[in-house]
């Protein structure tokens, strides 16, 4: 399964596998930068930088505490990437983790979870927070609100 979405993110996305901060498996980045401009590029009016930053994990079992763990991990290390400025509109952060077995507790509290930063009250830009968890024992995707668009696709794969 990991391989198939490295393969289906790496149409939009730059994906690493090798140097990826431990404990995650591979990392997924999309940069986009575009300007605005009224009737002639002399006058230029704004620039628009927006990112993503995509970390998988891969877990044999997956429990509350490591559930817990890789999402702390996960947020502190996307904000660390984060470059707030007067031209970003957002770099959002998720998560996708890959179990062949997963605690329901920790399933439950995956779809809870929720994650939010803005920068000097949104001029600077803001972060989201997606995460996924798909579970191979069942072949079910646990998301939060905000990761249902990783649900559709990881659904797509399996």
């Amino acid at each position: 399964m990991l391989e198939q979405l490295l393969k289906s993110f790496s149409g939009y996305y730059s994906v690493e596998s090798d140097g990826v901060a431990s404990p995650f498996v591979a990392l997924a980045e999309f940069h986009s930068h575009t300007e605005q401009y009224v009737l002639v590029k002399a006058a230029h009016v704004a620039d628009i930088d927006s990112n993503e930053y995509v970390f998988f994990a891969s877990e044999n079992k997956l429990t509350l505490d490591t559930l817990l763990s890789l999402d702390k991990k996960a947020w502190e290390e996307g904000l660390s990437r984060v470059h707030p400025s007067g031209s970003h509109r957002n770099s959002d952060i998720s998560l996708v983790i890959l179990c062949d077995k997963a605690e329901k507790a920790a399933l439950k509290r995956a779809s809870r979870i929720y994650r939010y930063k803005s920068y000097r009250w949104g001029l600077q830009g803001w972060s989201g927070y997606r995460l996924a968890v798909w579970e191979a024992e069942g072949g079910s995707v646990s998301c939060n609100r905000l990761g249902r668009n990783l649900k559709r696709i990881m659904g797509s794969l399996s």
